[in-house]
């Protein structure tokens, strides 16, 4: 099969190009000259990718596995258009397939990661295995059943010490001699025989307990060699595929990846699309002309990219290329000014274009990579997002700082460069006692609301046993897409985490248990305006509850990753109301974000 494709394989020959503007643009400084270099994502090359994706909804096996793909429109020596499509990473578990772009490495890095591939999916099949071994279930439900009659257990007993209790007064009064030491022995005997029943209900528990624990901790003890090892083997790989990289781009140099990109380098550098895709390009005499990348399949680990979406050059993997990658393209497209959201130049809009000297590559955390651009536009950005005005500001003192949360905005820094943006790392940038700055809870990326965070350890491990506690009092506030019938109630059902299908959380016995109160507060025609009162905290604990059958059967008003197929800008869900205790005076503070839908 073509690796080149005629651009009728992906939209037909009526379609009519409108005049929408360019809605993003790959960008880079040319190593050598220090020029801005870009390449637009055209609403052109975005209808040959809707095509793409139309071709990969027709497959299911495109749906389980989540990863983007893209395509990029070039042109020939001859001067005709065409298509290149590629996938990141690997696509059903083999670096290589007909009719995509395939992967950088030479034939012998193939062979060994073929090997390794096959041993990895091993050994995640196997880990599965160790997580769903019936020995869990039935640890749970049992230990569930004998809560529940030690329960039963111990309210009898109880009831029968008061009325031994009781009875013994009783006897005290009307009883002497002989007569009242046989009826307080009886009493004590009685006492005994319950001590007795208690112990032999304890010997059955762990009798029948004691060998699925056993099971459990042997499965516990191999999956953790599993994950010793397959991390292993992925750094090994790892290693042996930077080791073997080498990009090309149109001004005939050709790099290994670690020069382009020193020190420790990210996982799965090399292996986005973009860089596959322009590196083709550039070894096959083909001239780029837009590009396209979107995301395909279940939504990625982090819950951020979800099914159909554009998305552009990652900040740490490919972003630091672009600049090699396009260098030599004898044909620019214009540059237009920056748009809200748009991949932003670490210079200022007058320097683009102007001859720079040549700048190093991009290093994690250097001042000339990821942390700097960030600083350089953190006051606009905290500007836009309201984190320095007054209103934003919903509580501080000397221990403790309260920030209404805008949606789209992290609470903590991420694992990696392109996540460091959040509440906590613009704090850190913007107090002068900022370093000390750390969140006593957090919210996720798209909802907004209160969220507390302490300027000091002392405080920070006070509130974390609030938490911990439940003795903090927490409401929500959210729109679900349908009609909730019943006024109020409570949710009660444990969220487990799939490891083979995060971030997603479901209801299952293996989980943590859960607890969410809810009380309607309006309903139309086709919503429901409600607040929940979460008593515990586990990942998407709301969301979930709303969303699940088993709970309300409705999801959040643009909760995508759940089920909500509203075409709406926000998930609808605000943390409203925060009441805690303050770690130094010991007063009862009550913050209230008023909801913004």
């Amino acid at each position: 099969m073509m690796t080149l494709h005629l651009i009728t394989d992906f939209i037909g020959l009526d379609y009519v190009a409108g005049d929408s503007p360019v809605s993003y643009w790959y960008e880079g400084y040319c190593p050598q000259t220090g020029k801005l270099l870009t390449l637009p994502r055209t609403p052109f090359v975005e209808a040959i990718a809707s095509g793409l994706r139309q071709q990969l909804a027709t497959d299911a096996r495109y749906s389980h596995e989540g990863k983007m793909y893209g395509v990029l429109l070039v042109e020939t020596a001859a001067g005709e258009q065409r298509v290149l499509k590629a996938f990141s990473g690997l696509l059903h578990g083999r670096s290589t397939v007909a009719g995509w772009v395939g992967a950088i490495e030479g034939k012998e890095l193939a062979l060994e990661e073929a090997r390794t591939l096959d041993m990895l999916a091993a050994m995640k099949q196997e880990l599965i295995a160790l997580q769903q071994i019936p020995e869990r279930q039935e640890y749970a439900t049992l230990v569930q059943d004998f809560e529940t009659r030690w329960q039963q257990l111990t309210i009898l007993h109880r009831d029968r010490k008061q009325q031994r209790q009781s009875q013994r007064q009783v006897f005290q009064d009307t009883l002497a001699g002989v007569a009242l030491v046989e009826v307080l022995a009886q009493l004590d005997e009685q006492s005994r025989q319950d001590g007795i029943d208690r112990k032999l209900f304890k010997r059955q528990r762990d009798r029948l307990l004691q060998p699925l624990q056993q099971a459990i901790e042997q499965a516990d003890k191999r999956t953790h060699e599993l994950k010793q090892q397959r991390k292993s083997l992925s750094r090994q790989l790892q290693a042996l595929m930077h080791a073997s990289y080498r990009l090309s781009n149109f001004a005939g140099e050709s790099l290994p990846l670690q020069q382009l990109m020193a020190g420790s380098l990210p996982t799965g550098t090399g292996a986005c699309c973009a860089p596959k895709l322009l590196h083709y390009a550039a070894t096959h005499d083909l001239k780029p002309l837009a590009m396209a990348e979107f995301w395909w399949g279940s939504p990625s680990t982090n819950g951020e990219k979800v099914q159909g979406e554009f998305y552009g050059a990652c900040a740490e993997r490919c972003q630091p290329l672009m600049g090699f990658l396009l260098s030599g393209l004898q044909r620019r497209s214009p540059q237009p000014p920056l748009q809200r959201g748009a991949m932003r130049s670490p210079h200022p809009p007058e320097d683009r274009g102007a001859i720079r000297s040549p700048q190093p590559p991009l290093q994690r955390g250097a001042k000339n990579g990821f942390v700097s651009p960030f600083s350089r536009r953190i006051k606009g950005d905290l500007q836009d997002l309201c984190i320095q005005t007054k209103e934003s500001i919903l509580y501080e003192d000397e221990w403790l700082i309260a920030v209404n949360k805008p949606p789209g905005l992290l609470s903590v820094p991420g694992r990696y460069s392109d996540r460091y943006d959040s509440v906590v790392s613009r704090l850190r940038y913007l107090l002068p006692d900022g370093m000390a700055i750390a969140a006593s809870h957090r919210l996720d990326l798209e909802t907004s609301g209160i969220l507390l965070l302490t300027r000091d350890r002392a405080s920070y491990r006070h509130l974390s046993q609030q938490f911990q506690q439940r003795r903090v009092r927490k409401v929500y506030e959210a729109v679900l897409a349908g009609c909730v019938r019943q006024e109020s109630g409570t949710i009660q059902l444990p969220l487990w985490g799939d490891p083979s299908d995060r971030p997603y959380q479901k209801i299952d016995a293996r989980g943590k248990p859960s607890l969410t109160e809810f009380q309607v507060i309006a309903r139309s025609k086709d919503s429901t305006r409600i607040q929940f009162f979460p008593l515990t905290g586990r990942t998407h604990q709301l969301r979930v509850h709303a969303a699940d059958s088993r709970g309300l059967g409705i999801p959040i008003l643009g909760d995508r990753l759940y089920g909500c197929r509203a075409q709406v800008e926000r998930l609808h869900l605000h943390a409203r109301e925060l009441c805690f205790e303050h770690p130094y005076s010991g007063k009862s503070i009550s913050l209230y974000a008023e909801t913004p839908f």
